[in-house]
C-alpha cells in the first residue's frame, strides 16, 4: 500500500496548526458551536414535554441528535466561506469529527429509544463509537480511501454475482443506517400518535402504532439487503423454510402476535382495564405484540401472553362499565333494633369517599343465622384500578366504628358443644 501522499497531507495539516488563521478558524468553529447551543436551547423551550426520551433533545442540550446536526451544518456553512480565503485545515477535521458524533448520537438515542436499556443495545452503542471514530480517523489521515481500494481486491464470486469485502462492508453499514433510520421514524410516529391518547382510544393507537412499526420495519429489511448485494428473490426458498417452522414449531408465537393485533383492533381488553386472568387480578400496564403486562395493586406484575385473553375465559371488571359492585356481610344480635342498625350502616358506607352514591348502596337483611341477624351490604366504586380490598378495609372499619359507637358488638360465633364420648362421664 502507498501511502506516502497520505502523511504528506497529514504532516501539512500539523503544520498549519502552528499558522496565525489557525486562531480564526477555531474562534469561528466555537461562534458556531455557541450558536447552535442558542438555538437548540430556543427550540427545547418552545417544545412542550421535552423529557429525556427525545431523540431530537435528549436529557441536556447537547444530548440529543439537534446539536451536532446543527451544529454541522453551522461549520459546513462557515467552511464554504472561509474556504474562499484560503485553506482550513482545522474544519477539515472538525467536520468529519462533527460527522463521526452526529452518528454516533443518532445511533445511540434511537436504540435507546426502540429498546430500552439492554445489555444488546450497550454493545451496538460501543461498536456504532469505535466504528464512527475509526471512519473519522481514516478520513482525517487521507488512509480511507487507500484501505477501501485494498479491500476492494479481495472479492469472490457468489453464483453469478461478484461480491467483494469493500461491497460487503459497505452493505452492512447502509443497512444498519437504514434501520436505525426506520426504528427513529417508527418511534417518533408511536410517540406522536399516543401522545395526546385518551384511555378510551389508547389500545386502538397502539395497534395502529405496532403495525405501523412492523410495516416500517418489514421495509426497512428489505432496504437494507438490497444494499447488502442480497438477492431478495433467493429468499423465496427461506420465506417457505420459515412458513413451514411457523406452522410447525413457532404456531404458540405465532398465535401470541396475531392474538395482540385481534386484541388491540376489537378492543376487548385495553390499556388501564382491570382483569382477572388466571386467578391474577389487576389492571392492564400495557399491550405488547407478544405478551400483555397486568399490574396488580400490590405492586407485582404479571406477563400473560395473548393467547390466553383470546382462548380462556377473561373477566374483565370495566370493558363496558368501570363501576364495580363490593359487597360485605356482618352478623348483629337478635335483640337490636334492625332498623336503626340498617340506617347507621347505610350512613357509614355512604360516607367513603370512593363509594358511589348513585347507585346508591344497599343494606339489607340476608339471614337468619344462629349467631345472629345476617347483614349483607352491598356497594359501588367506579375506580376499580385504584384496589379493592382498601375500600373493602375503609367500609368494614367505618361500619365498625358506628355500631360501637351505638353500644352494638357483634355477637360472638356460637360453636356447637364436642359430643360426648362413650365410656367417659
Amino acid at each position: 500500500m502507498n501511502t506516502s501522499y497520505a502523511f504528506d497531507d497529514l504532516a501539512e495539516w500539523l503544520t498549519a496548526l502552528s499558522r496565525p488563521a489557525t486562531l480564526l478558524e477555531l474562534g469561528v468553529l466555537l461562534l458556531c458551536a455557541g450558536l447552535a447551543w442558542v438555538l437548540v436551547s430556543a427550540v427545547r423551550r418552545s417544545v412542550q414535554n421535552t423529557d429525556g426520551r427525545s431523540i431530537l433533545f435528549g436529557r441536556r442540550v447537547v444530548d440529543g441528535v439537534l446539536f451536532p446536526l446543527l451544529l454541522l451544518c453551522l461549520a459546513y456553512g462557515a467552511r464554504v466561506l472561509l474556504s474562499h480565503g484560503g485553506t482550513t485545515h482545522v474544519f477539515r477535521i472538525a467536520l468529519p469529527a462533527l460527522v463521526a458524533l452526529l452518528v454516533i448520537r443518532m445511533g445511540v438515542k434511537v436504540l435507546q429509544v426502540a429498546f430500552r436499556e439492554t445489555p444488546l443495545v450497550r454493545v451496538l452503542e460501543r461498536s456504532i463509537s469505535w466504528v464512527a471514530w475509526g471512519a473519522m480517523v481514516l478520513w482525517v489521515s487521507g488512509l480511507l480511501p487507500l484501505m477501501l481500494e485494498e479491500l476492494d481486491q479481495i472479492h469472490w464470486k457468489v453464483g453469478d454475482a461478484t461480491m467483494s469485502l469493500r461491497t460487503l462492508i459497505e452493505g452492512s453499514l447502509t443497512a444498519g443506517a437504514v434501520l436505525i433510520l426506520t426504528l427513529w421514524v417508527s418511534s417518533a410516529f408511536e410517540a406522536r400518535l399516543l401522545r395526546a391518547a385518551s384511555v378510551g382510544d389508547l389500545s386502538l393507537r397502539k395497534a395502529v402504532s405496532n403495525a405501523v412499526r412492523a410495516l416500517l420495519l418489514l421495509i426497512g429489511l428489505m432496504v437494507a439487503l438490497t444494499a447488502a448485494g442480497v438477492d431478495l428473490t433467493a429468499l423465496s426458498v427461506l420465506g417457505g423454510a420459515m412458513g413451514v417452522g411457523i406452522g410447525l414449531g413457532l404456531q404458540k408465537l405465532a398465535s401470541n402476535y396475531v392474538s395482540g393485533f385481534v386484541m388491540l383492533a376489537e378492543r376487548s381488553v385495553r390499556i388501564g382495564d382491570t382483569v382477572r386472568v388466571d386467578n391474577f387480578e389487576g389492571v392492564v400496564a400495557d399491550i405488547n405484540a407478544r405478551y400483555s403486562v397486568i399490574r396488580a395493586p400490590t405492586g407485582r406484575e404479571s406477563i400473560v401472553p395473548n393467547e390466553m385473553f383470546i382462548v380462556n375465559r377473561v373477566e374483565n371488571l370495566s370493558l363496558s362499565d368501570r363501576t364495580l359492585w363490593l359487597s360485605t356481610v356482618l352478623l348483629v344480635p337478635y335483640d337490636v333494633d334492625l332498623d336503626a342498625v340498617l340506617g347507621w350502616i347505610e350512613q357509614a358506607t355512604r360516607a367513603q369517599p370512593r363509594v358511589l352514591q348513585q347507585p346508591a348502596p344497599t343494606v339489607a337483611l340476608s339471614g337468619f343465622p344462629v349467631d345472629g341477624l345476617e347483614i349483607t351490604v352491598g356497594y359501588w366504586i367506579g375506580d376499580p384500578e385504584n384496589g379493592q380490598l382498601n375500600i373493602r378495609s375503609d367500609v368494614n372499619r367505618a361500619i365498625l366504628q358506628a355500631l360501637r359507637a351505638q353500644g352494638i358488638r357483634m355477637p360472638p360465633p356460637q360453636r356447637p358443644a364436642a359430643p360426648a364420648v362413650a365410656g367417659y362421664n
